[in-house]
């Protein structure tokens, strides 16, 4: 017993360490960017990865970024049969590594693509319908942060509907959605005050001078 409890232990530490792999910046410097921290917006994400180092870097950014969210939940699923808690648990660690890495002297990324993934994972239906929202809400305004903000404010109702047919999620679940969206609009102040000013710029995959 004591080390199964030990492996349910070790969720939030993986998960955590998976979620802070700077996949940003390593590809950033793989595609020609020296840091993608120094250039752009400072952020490791994908977009500003995209702006500084190309549109085949910040595709391939986001995906990995993605990916360490989903992993860590898929593991979660596996070591921890199914469990909420521990799946819940593993998407808040992933998100907290890649926002915090220890790493970077715990500067990351916004946790956009890594909350995508990790929701991707736990919910499809939900995710599906934040993705609705963003490319809808990016293709109407052209601000990529004015839609993660969007998708991230409206996962945890999204999540409340769609968990399972006439069954509301468990509490953990609704809470740690609130959370992990709460950290992600938090990551996006700077954003928010550019776009209350009317500074912050439009999305485009044409080059380095689109971003501030």
């Amino acid at each position: 017993m004591a080390g199964w409890d030990a492996t349910l232990w070790s969720i939030p530490v993986a998960a955590y360490l998976l979620g802070s792999i700077p996949f940003g910046l390593l590809l950033g410097r793989l595609f020609g960017a020296a840091d993608v921290r120094k250039e752009g917006s400072g952020n490791i994400g994908a977009t500003n990865v995209a702006r500084v180092a190309g549109p085949v870097a910040g595709v391939f950014t986001l995906l990995l970024d993605a990916g360490k969210g989903a992993g860590a939940v898929f593991l979660a699923s596996k070591l921890a049969d199914g469990s909420a808690t521990w799946m819940m648990t593993a998407l808040l660690c992933a998100l907290l590594g890649h926002c915090f890495p220890i790493w970077l002297g715990f500067r990351g990324g916004k946790g956009v693509a890594t909350a995508a993934g990790a929701f991707l994972a736990l919910c499809p239906i939900a995710m599906l319908g934040a993705m609705i929202l963003f490319l809808l809400v990016v293709a109407f305004w052209r601000f990529v942060s004015l839609g993660s903000i969007s998708a991230a404010a409206a996962m945890p109702l999204l999540i409340y509907f769609f968990w399972a047919p006439h069954h509301a999620p468990p509490h953990v679940v609704t809470f740690g959605t609130l959370a992990a969206a709460l950290l992600i609009v938090y990551k996006h102040d700077g954003n928010i005050q550019r776009l209350v000013q009317g500074d912050e710029p439009k999305f485009s995959f044409r080059g380095k001078k689109d971003a501030p």
